[in-house]
């Protein structure tokens, strides 16, 4: 069975389907511990590759790689890949669609933005005319075998937000996202024009879109939720509490008793990344039930 197969089949099982956002291959080793799903986030992968924010420098042959480093490391967990807006032509978005499905992605997210792009819930966002996004939205989906398609828009302005989803809701795309929706009602109003088509909603931490429960989401019909960046922004706030500390005793490291369970050492990080291996030799020798 696919990547897309299986992810498509999670997506219509009961309640909504959470996909956790990684942004390097130890925070990913991290999240495959909680979670079956993964998403490649654009945020976390330009600050953690590039050290850059969110507009637009991702390469996708760098993209690419780490998608088959991760697809290596857990070949059994759901993969969905922000490609952004197919980094701007269409032939490469198709080109890039291709590498990505044979290096084992699950899906990707093809966004309507236009250049210079933003994060999907910062203010300055522009958006192609929805002729010209479509176009290139159908070549991607003629392109794809199986893998999963997110069409996703970034309209701002209200009507043109429902127009949006309505018109990608009618395309052959696997599942609707509308950034940036800001408010409960507004999900709800997505959630009609998009009729019986499975809807996304991505949530980030001090972005536009209202704090919900996976709970909540389902009882408003949402499909799939997206967490873009909380293995990031965590790792931020530990990293910052970690170097003030050391800093404060003159350079004297914590106590790590792992046997007592206290802090994280280098006996439990070397068996995080222990793992992955094993877990690759585990499905290599189980002859691999999922297929590319």
């Amino acid at each position: 069975m696919t990547y897309g197969t299986k992810l498509r089949e999670r997506i219509a099982s009961p309640g909504t389907t959470p996909l956790i956002g990684v942004y390097d291959m130890y925070s990913a080793s991290i999240t495959a511990q909680h979670y079956d799903g993964l998403f490649v986030s654009g945020f976390g992968f330009a600050a953690s590759y590039y050290g850059l924010p969110d507009i637009g420098f991702i390469a996708w042959p760098d993209m690419l790689a780490f998608t088959q480093r991760l697809r290596g490391a857990f070949p059994g967990h759901h993969l969905l890949v922000d490609i952004d807006d197919g980094y701007v032509d269409p032939e490469v978005a198709c080109h890039v669609v291709e590498g990505l499905e044979r290096a084992g992605a699950s899906g990707v997210v093809l966004e309507d933005q236009k250049r210079p792009r933003r994060c999907g819930h910062a203010d300055g966002k522009q958006v192609l005319p929805l002729p010209e996004y479509l176009a290139k939205l159908e070549m991607v989906l003629a392109t794809r075998r199986d893998l999963l398609v997110v069409a996703r828009t970034d309209a701002t302005d209200d009507a043109d937000i429902l127009h949006r989803a309505e018109a990608l809701a009618a395309t052959d795309a696997d599942v609707v996202l509308v950034d940036g929706v800001r408010s409960v009602e507004w999900i709800r109003r997505i959630r009609h024009v998009v009729g019986d088509k499975p809807l996304l909603f991505n949530q980030i931490a001090g972005g536009k879109s209202p704090r919900l429960s996976l709970s909540e989401l389902n009882d408003l019909g949402v499909d799939v939720a997206l967490y873009s960046t909380p293995c990031l922004f965590a790792a931020h706030e530990a990293m910052r509490t970690a170097l003030t500390e050391l800093k404060r005793t003159d350079g004297r490291l914590p106590e790590a008793d792992e046997t007592r369970g206290i802090g994280i050492g280098v006996r439990t990080a070397t068996e995080l990344l222990e793992g992955n291996l094993a877990r690759t030799r585990r499905e290599a020798g189980e002859g691999g039930t999922w297929v590319r």
